[in-house]
């Protein structure tokens, strides 16, 4: 007799893969009631992060109010502390509640496999829970700092910021104050330190930001909010291991030009914010973004630029000299809102043949249109436009015809978004020969293609491609 298996003969680390890939921490909870074997997979996700977005319950008798923390689990089950490796927590509730801010302390004192902590504070309050903190973590084996904070945190914590040594990641946003690039810091973090957001480098020297920066040789990923354009290159020279740079252009700046003989790093992936009055974009834009990589190795290059005067336009020749370049490596071609022609878009597609994803905005008259310009992208997989519609027209005038009905009293216009592309346009694009093209944005609709199983007649089940709709309104999916 041959016994169907059961849940008992999977393996434990089985179950934790599987079950890593709930999002909600409800079902984690519902995972871990199902049985022995789902609870012990399962209560390690539930306690990897302990997030201070608490819940206070008001008593019926009473007004009091009971916050609730995961803290307090911890202390009543401290076995639990094995499994948090990330704490989040709020300024703003340890200003008003302190006892709860000794029952997190000692939490944070049990949780020995501890990588990141992040510090909120959206208020002026004092800096003194911080601290408090602080002293703990310096305790711990911590490789992740996130701060991001309105008001300074003071001279006393920055004093015993700048001697933590070890850690990999750090984030700062201090909203007041003087601003805080790590002076001081850099040289205790030079040896591990591979990722780095400053969310407020506005008002540095750029040789200060040069300085701090070329002390910190193994950053892989940097994030710099305010930092002086001109700046950029000189930094980029010294950081030989940078493969990800978000960053701003701000403007050409009054630093000496930029060395033509300088070894900068192998981008992979670069992200530029911008705005301007001009819809050429600012000026220099297009050539200092050249500058930054002159050799091939993009992988990704995301643009959102913003302009007073209407959408930001790319000129053909940065287009070109992109493709040129990177053509072999760049699989993501992300401009957002910035337009692009149709031929542009065709140009992109044809000089990138590794590209998979698109974003940008684009006029067009029809879906077909579309079509043809990304009919040479045979790697595409995600198209997100933001498409203004040519109006029809008949001899210069619009045309109008009968409105398009969608069922429950919805009528739509011929020349509206969703009469002029919908479910059975993107399952065309989906479905061209050869295509591999499976999301598709167009404005607030999203269009995913899956295959699912479906049983047939004669009860064999097979395969069918379905087009779904994320839709804002009444086109059924």
């Amino acid at each position: 007799m041959v016994v169907a298996p059961t849940v008992s003969y999977i393996p434990t680390d089985i179950f934790y893969a599987v079950l890593a890939h709930l999002r909600d921490r409800r079902d984690l909870y519902a995972a871990a009631l199902a049985s022995r074997d789902f609870n012990r997979a399962a209560t390690p996700l539930l306690y990897r992060t302990l997030d201070a977005d608490t819940r206070t319950r008001q008593w019926e008798h009473n007004s009091a109010t009971d916050v609730i923390h995961p803290a307090y689990t911890i202390l009543q089950r401290p076995e639990l502390a094995r499994h948090v490796w990330h704490v989040r927590e709020s300024g703003i509730l340890h200003s008003n509640y302190s006892k709860v801010t000794k029952a997190v302390l000692q939490a944070l004192r049990l949780c020995n496999n501890i990588y990141s902590f992040t510090w909120v504070d959206d208020t002026s309050s004092s800096p003194d829970a911080f601290l408090s903190f602080l002293g703990v973590l310096r305790s711990l084996p911590l490789r992740a700092l996130t701060l991001r904070t309105y008001s300074d945190l003071g001279d006393d914590a920055w004093c015993l910021l700048n001697t933590l040594p070890g850690l990999q990641k750090v984030a700062v946003w201090c909203m007041e104050g003087p601003p805080r690039v790590l002076q001081g810091w850099a040289p205790v973090l030079g040896s591990t330190l591979t990722e780095l957001e400053l969310g407020r480098c506005a008002g540095v020297p750029a040789t200060v930001l040069i300085a701090v920066l070329s002390q910190l040789p193994r950053l892989r990923d940097l994030r710099l909010k305010g930092a002086p354009s001109s700046a950029i290159p000189d930094i980029l020279a010294s950081l030989p291991a940078l493969v990800a740079l978000d960053t701003e252009y701000l403007g050409p700046g009054l630093l000496r030009p930029i060395d033509r003989d300088a070894t900068l790093p192998l981008l992979r992936n670069l992200t530029v914010r911008t705005s301007s009055v001009d819809l050429q974009g600012p000026v220099q834009l297009w050539a200092w973004l050249r500058s930054l990589i002159p050799r091939a190795s993009l992988e990704s290059f995301t643009l959102n630029a913003f302009s007073t005067a209407g959408q930001t336009s790319i000129p053909r020749h940065f287009l070109l000299a992109l493709a040129h370049t990177h053509a072999n490596t760049l699989r993501q071609f992300l401009v957002n809102m910035t337009q692009l022609t149709l031929e542009d878009v065709e140009c992109v597609c044809t000089l990138l043949p590794r590209l998979e994803e698109l974003s940008c905005a684009v006029a067009s008259p029809d879906a077909d249109s579309i079509e043809r310009a990304i009919e040479k992208a045979q790697n595409l997989r995600s198209l997100k436009l933001h498409v203004y519609w040519i109006p029809f027209t008949r001899d210069g005038v619009s045309a109008p015809s009968p409105t398009l009905s969608l069922g429950a009293g919805m009528m739509l216009s011929p020349n509206s978004p969703a009469a002029r592309f919908g479910r059975a346009d993107a399952e065309a694009l989906m479905c061209r020969p050869g295509s591999r093209l499976r999301t598709v944005s167009m404005g607030p609709h999203v269009y995913q293609g899956v295959w699912t199983q479906k049983k047939g007649t004669d009860g064999t089940v097979q395969l069918d491609f379905e087009v779904m709709e994320d839709r804002v309104f009444g086109r059924g999916a």
